[in-house]
């Protein structure tokens, strides 16, 4: 069992960020734009339970990766903390096909362009979203390290969003009044 272990914070400069990082020596690892298709059963008991199932399709340098995810609930914690089971799918349709005969239905899809770093340990994406902006997640082996990455980075007084951005993205949607199950960058 894998667990996740991150802060997620909201920004309103991702350049500021970003030149951040270049100052601290950060390493530069890749841009990618991800497509998130989140799916739950008739009867919404991932969402009523606090889990996601997740397909995600990723491009990175012109490839494409396809990421079935399944998350637990979160725990009770300071950081966003929760179990994380991940495994790649040659092709993403019949990934579709396949939760969909397992009786899983499309709830919400999304896009977000993401930019990741390294720094002391840790991994820094930089998060840019539809209607929503810029975000920040640290994801490290432990509290102590990313509260260090987070001071260093002068995001220290920033609260942690312990919602996912699918949570986000839906209450965004119900207080816009929008129907829309997709949206996009």
């Amino acid at each position: 069992m894998c667990t996740e272990t991150e802060a997620k914070l909201k920004v309103d400069s991702l350049p500021q960020i970003e030149r951040r990082l270049t100052e601290l020596g950060a390493e530069f690892l890749a841009e990618e734009l991800q497509r998130d298709y989140y799916f739950d059963n008739a009867g919404s008991s991932f969402r009523n339970s606090d889990q996601a199932l997740r397909l995600r399709r990723q491009v990175t340098a012109g490839r494409q990766k396809n990421l079935l995810t399944y998350k637990g609930p979160k725990q009770k914690d300071d950081f966003k903390k929760r179990q994380e089971i991940e495994v790649e799918v040659a092709d993403h349709g019949l990934g579709e096909q396949l939760l969909s005969a397992l009786g899983f239905k499309k709830v919400l899809v999304f896009e977000k362009k993401r930019r990741i770093w390294r720094l002391r340990n840790c991994v820094v994406a930089i998060d840019c979203l539809p209607l929503l902006g810029g975000f920040v997640e640290i994801e490290g082996p432990d509290d102590e390290k990313i509260a260090g990455v987070q001071k260093d980075l002068g995001l220290s007084d920033l609260p942690h969003i312990i919602q996912s951005y699918a949570d986000l993205i839906e209450e965004k949607l119900r207080q816009l009044g929008k129907k829309q199950r997709e949206v996009f960058l």
